[in-house]
């Protein structure tokens, strides 16, 4: 009971935001393509592991690509383990267009500024200060709890989580759940009102290559067989192609909380609930489920000709696709619909939606270790519009839940930050986060 009482020492306080600042000052910039380097982030958590008398396993798939894995045994050995996963890499940013270099990880004004400081480097300082702490003081929690710093989560992860459970599953034996980013983060719909939105599934990823075909020629001539039309045509029509509601467990479940927190007296468990209509209702509150209410598919590029008066045979589009559980047919089908005749279609990238129970004890102890510090907070579940390392960790049979808890001012829109410009986050909620994290390994 001693231990459950007792939180980190001041000293991981003021860790955590000394490896949060670092971190950032180490470029991980993952732009695709195999275009990264994490091993000095790797390193650098590694050697404060080992420090920490925690060992660290370093592992590439491709030179520079790392990983580290470690595993902190608990006290109850007959207890399933529990993976505690986060990435090293970060999006490109252009330095013109922030406030502060987005690789400084400067301090000011209590905040930590930079690349990273949301997505996510700011985990992986909670965690590390948070074992760290846990070695100082002598602690070993119940489970075993499995530590994962991986490598290419901002694009494939063909170098990072994918390589992990493909390669190296017997690291993370006995793991039956995990927690990593995009979860527990205070989120502010109204004056008076906290949610903390914990992730219980994500949207599957299906993006996509779309090639047209057509006959090239000269680009004075009529050619109704033209490539760059039907790719056009296509595009359009899988832009602004509205697709049907299809709610899953997770999301009814958050739309029922909401409902009941604002009073909306709506049966959110009604075959024909009008969705629209209670988003409507649920105002500010509604960005929580909006994106996962149904699928989408959004044309993000375009490749096509090489001189303006040359008609090309070929033209090309990528378009970002997700998919809600248990909607991949829909999906495929869909797109053959959409796509017409004349363009052919094909996964340039795919991964499975995810869902995970959240009458759980597991979500009940995340929601009371967030209610723990912040009483007056509302806990809701909801599941992520985009996807993380969970997807791939669940090929081990790991169930995924969205859990980097941080306190935020009102005024700050978390959301925007995410590969957004001038990302930071402030010190208090780094502190915040480090006290619910160590409560809630603890107890898990």
């Amino acid at each position: 009971m001693a231990e459950e009482v007792r939180g980190p020492d001041t000293t991981a306080l003021d860790e955590v935001v000394t490896f949060t600042s670092e971190l950032i000052r180490i470029d991980t910039t993952n732009r695709g393509g195999g275009d990264c380097r994490e091993r000095p982030a790797a390193e650098y958590v590694a050697e404060r592991l080992a420090a920490a008398g925690i060992e660290p396993t370093l592992l590439e798939r491709t030179p520079g690509r790392t990983n580290v894995v470690a595993r902190i045994p608990g006290t109850d050995p007959s207890a399933e383990a529990l993976l505690v996963h986060g990435h090293l890499d970060v999006v490109p940013a252009d330095p013109a267009e922030w406030t502060t270099h987005p690789f400084s990880g400067e301090i000011r004004d209590g905040v930590v500024w930079g690349r990273g400081a949301v997505d996510m480097k700011n985990m992986d300082a909670m965690v590390l200060a948070v074992v760290r702490s846990w070695a100082r003081q002598g602690i070993r929690p119940r489970r075993d709890i499995v530590l994962a710093y991986t490598a290419d989560e901002e694009a494939s992860a063909e170098d990072g989580s994918g390589f992990l459970a493909d390669r190296h599953a017997a690291l993370f034996e006995g793991c039956t759940e995990g927690i990593s980013e995009s979860g527990a983060f205070s989120f502010h719909p109204q004056p008076g009102t906290t949610l903390y939105p914990i992730a219980a599934g994500e949207r599957g990823t299906a993006w996509l290559k779309l090639t047209a075909h057509g006959r090239a020629g000269h680009g004075s001539k009529v050619n109704t067989a033209n490539a760059v039309t039907r790719l056009a045509d296509a595009v359009a029509r899988i832009g602004s192609h509205t697709w049907p509601v299809r709610l899953t467990a997770t999301v009814r479940a958050a739309l029922a909380e909401l409902a009941a927190l604002y009073a909306i007296d709506i049966d959110t468990r009604a075959p024909h609930l009008d969705v629209d209509l209670l988003l409507d209702k649920l105002g500010p509150a509604a960005a929580l489920v909006a994106p996962t209410v149904r699928n989408s598919s959004n044309p993000t590029m375009l490749d096509a000709g090489y001189k303006v008066n040359v008609i090309p045979g070929q033209a090309v589009a990528y378009i970002d696709g997700r998919t809600l559980p248990g909607t991949e047919e829909e999906f495929a089908a869909t797109m053959d619909e959409l796509t017409g005749p004349h363009v052919e279609w094909e996964f340039h990238h795919r991964e499975v939606a995810l869902e995970a129970p959240v009458d759980s004890p597991t979500f009940a102890k995340l929601r009371a270790a967030v209610e723990r510090f912040d009483p007056e907070g509302h806990v809701v579940p909801f599941t992520m519009s985009g996807g993380t390392d969970a997807k791939q960790f669940s090929r081990l049979g790991i169930t995924g839940y969205g859990f980097s808890p941080l306190r935020l001012p009102p005024d700050l829109d978390y959301g925007a930050l995410f590969h957004g410009v001038d990302e930071r986050v402030p010190v208090d909620a780094l502190h915040f986060g480090v006290r619910v994290l160590d409560h809630y390994l603890k107890s898990a």
